[in-house]
């Protein structure tokens, strides 16, 4: 009873800290995913809030972080774009359609979730899985980038100007003092784990805090989230409890144009957030070993939707980054993530003066070290190993990733596999002949048939030359579906309308039953009485128990 107590009290502390280190990495994350879309920061951040808090309480994945990412970000700017320009300058219709639209999204969502589609993410093949790893771990190192100062004055290029460029680059302190917070949190992250008196504490949030009263004891001028917010045209991180915006019912018309316009968008916020929440599902489910439940995500990410757009927040879905972040740390129940979203909105209403004085360097670092976590390292080592098939669907995946998103990179990805997959199975199709005494001749096929190898099916078979008799033996071979039964059907009436006798044997009793409705010719041509314990076995085992042991192998 002691140990268990022991554990428990552990890991709520483990949670605990891990959750308040997710809310000091939410803060510019989700400021910055608002300016591209087009918003407020406060509505990335209460999106954060209101869809973490949720998610974390009914989802399907305890430590999965949830809030506002940059992949439907960059879908929601052309939403905001083209609403704005509905209305009146000043009217900023574009916001109230995106609220619009993500409670739309999230009944997309949740009628995913009651149809049971989430369990479909188990059809994505491993070289997609790492893949997307590999691609997000790019777009996460390029946004941090993007945090550092300017390199060199507008104009100055390293190609057209080398000398001129790499003047300016070391004199740019802003540049030097920003890259050396970075090394500093990085240095301390990999570090602080290698001794002892530290292991049990969250690494990131002791190396935010540490180079955070550095540079307000020095007094040093860097980046700090709050110039951060005040750079993108906002006026700060302080602001109230959300409260639902109904002004979104009266400035929107409900109509079937509205529905119109929204619904494309809607669509495919729905199924960019559901992939990336699904896809980071699965990366945490390997990470803890453990299993999550994907319809019960479904509706979570959906009902979050609703509650968020109706509160007046931009959507979301699973970020991997802040979820990585909080499995490294320790987060493995739900207390994590609802820490993490109530110490978020806790920093919006009572400590927005003290979260704008955190370094941009700091979290830059926290990043950079989720980057280096997250990259799949491994598929360097086995690059020669595996299949070149699987090579070039993890490459395509990554490279989709950085230059379009998510969901048009796994669904290439998933695409190009299931190609692949078609095409190495349509060429395993065979065909072994023999005469019985009789003169009756045999094809016994191997293999499966299906659309893609029923050209190489009808190629096996010579009707001109055959004798008078002939036996289709499926004993080896698995119907799959429609295509191969009218191949099957078109074979026979070739070999009938020579004046042949076909015969069809160990058809499965599903193909069977199809080809009986297709035409009544098949109830003469397929031999039902067979006498073979391999069919048996595989056509329904628990009617032949004794078949193994009749079979001589």
């Amino acid at each position: 009873m002691t140990e268990f107590i022991r554990k428990k009290v552990g890991n709520v502390r483990n949670d605990v800290l891990s959750g308040i280190t997710v809310a000091l990495a939410l803060v510019p994350e989700a400021v910055a995913f608002a300016f591209v879309a087009g918003v407020d920061p406060l509505v990335g951040l209460y999106a954060a809030f209101m869809i973490g808090l949720i998610t974390s309480i009914f989802g399907g994945r305890p430590g999965m972080i949830s809030g506002a990412t940059g992949a439907l970000a960059v879908v929601m700017v052309n939403l905001v774009s083209e609403g704005n320009a509905m209305g009146d300058p000043g009217e900023n219709l574009g916001l109230y359609y995106l609220f619009l639209t993500v409670m739309l999204m999230g009944c997309i969502q949740m009628l995913a979730g009651v149809l049971k589609l989430g369990k479909f993410v188990r059809l994505i093949p491993h070289p997609v899985m790492m893949g997307f790893v590999n691609g997000l771990a790019i777009v996460i190192f390029l946004a941090q980038l993007k945090m550092f100062p300017s390199i060199a004055p507008e104009g100055i290029t390293l190609i057209g100007q080398p000398g001129e460029w790499f003047s300016a680059l070391f004199s740019n302190t802003d540049f030097w003092i920003m890259l050396s917070l970075v090394g500093v949190t990085m240095l301390m992250m990999w570090g602080l784990p290698k001794i002892k008196a530290t292991k049990k504490l969250p690494e990131a949030l002791i190396a935010i805090l540490v180079v955070s009263a550095i540079v307000i004891f020095s007094g040093t001028d860097v980046a700090t989230v709050g110039s951060f917010i005040r750079d993108g045209g906002g006026e700060g991180l302080k602001g109230s409890l959300p409260t639902p915006v109904l002004e979104t019912f009266s400035k929107i018309p409900l109509n079937l144009e509205t529905f119109v316009f929204i619904f494309p968008y809607a669509l495919i916020l729905a199924a960019i957030g559901l992939i990336e929440s699904l896809m980071t599902l699965n990366l945490i489910d390997d990470l803890t070993e453990t299993r999550g439940n994907s319809n019960r995500e479904c509706l979570a990410q959906g009902g979050a939707n609703i509650i968020t757009g109706l509160f007046g927040g931009m959507g979301g879905c699973a970020m991997i980054g802040q979820s990585i972040i909080n499995i490294k740390g320790g987060g493995r129940g739900r207390l994590s993530g609802i820490t993490a979203a109530v110490f978020l909105l806790l920093f919006i209403l009572f400590a927005s003066s003290l979260i704008e004085q955190v370094p941009i360097g700091a979290l830059v670092g926290v990043m950079f070290m989720v980057v280096i976590g997250t990259f799949a390292w491994s598929s360097f080592r086995i690059a020669n190993k595996i299949p070149r098939t699987d090579l070039f669907v993890l490459i395509l995946v990554s490279s989709l990733t950085v230059i379009f998103d998510l969901a048009i990179a796994v669904i290439a990805g998933v695409i190009v596999s299931a190609l692949v997959f078609s095409w190495e199975n349509a060429k395993r199709i065979r065909a072994r002949k023999r005469r019985k005494e009789d003169g009756t001749k045999v094809y016994e096929i191997w293999g499966p048939l299906f659309f893609g190898s029923i050209s190489t099916f009808n190629e096996k078979f010579d009707i001109k030359n055959d004798p008078e008799r002939v036996e289709i033996d499926f004993v080896e071979s698995r119907v799959s579906d429609h295509s191969a039964i009218e191949a099957i059907f078109t074979i026979v009436e070739k070999y009938q309308a020579v004046g042949k006798k076909v015969t069809l044997k160990h058809l499965s009793a599903d193909c069977k039953l199809l080809l009986y409705k297709a035409s009544p010719i098949f109830t003469t041509v397929i031999e039902e009485t067979v006498n073979d314990p391999r069919y048996h076995l595989a056509a329904n085992p628990e009617e032949f128990p004794n078949a193994l042991s009749e079979y001589k192998f």
